[in-house]
């Protein structure tokens, strides 16, 4: 039996998956999810796993798609709602994500935000990583509309913002706000 074909989480265990081209405003969304959620919420950033841990670029047969996976299923596992986001391009990323919805026993939302070309081009000077690609790089990158096409997939416009997206994600998942303090942490000996 693969990892893939073991029952992930529980009935209570929510994953959100937000997918987007680069500077599309995923990962903005997802911290503020997260943030709003607190405590029993792990975040799972793609950027962080491929390009940081691995250093690996994304490719076909990379081991990205594996340990986003495993990472996911680990924090579903042991009782922590998800929210992983990533431009997860369909291409080389769907086998994952089929595998994490189909054995995923709680609810799971798949959003895309749906942001063109230009508009991802002018978000991007807006960030901090202005400076770490160029809009040629972006371009290279960009995959227009790639959406995964399954039932109850929540595609939002460009034209969303920021809170209604979060809104809109919050509530198509039923990932609201727990009311546990997330900025402090106690201090232990």
């Amino acid at each position: 039996m693969t990892t893939e074909s073991v029952p992930t989480g529980s009935v209570d265990t929510i994953l959100v998956c937000v997918r987007g081209n680069s500077g599309s405003g995923k990962s903005s969304i997802a911290r503020e999810l997260r943030r709003r959620h607190g405590r029993g919420c792990a975040l799972v950033e793609q950027d962080y796993l491929r390009r940081i841990v691995l250093r690996e670029r994304d490719r076909p047969g990379g081991a990205a798609p594996a340990l986003i996976g495993q990472t996911v299923r680990f924090a579903l596992d042991h009782g922590y709602h998800v929210v992983l986001e990533g431009i997860l391009h369909a291409s080389l990323y769907r086998s994952m994500l089929t595998d994490l919805r189909d054995g995923h026993r709680g609810r799971s939302l798949f959003c895309y935000l749906d942001v063109s070309l230009p508009e991802t081009l002018r978000r991007h000077l807006t960030r901090p990583q202005v400076n770490d690609f160029t809009a040629e790089q972006m371009s290279g990158w960009y995959a227009a509309h790639d959406v995964l096409g399954w039932p109850g997939e929540l595609v939002l416009p460009e034209t969303t913002g920021l809170e209604e997206a979060v809104e809109a994600i919050a509530a198509a998942s039923g990932l609201t706000q727990s009311g546990r303090d997330d900025d402090v942490l106690p201090i232990v000996p």
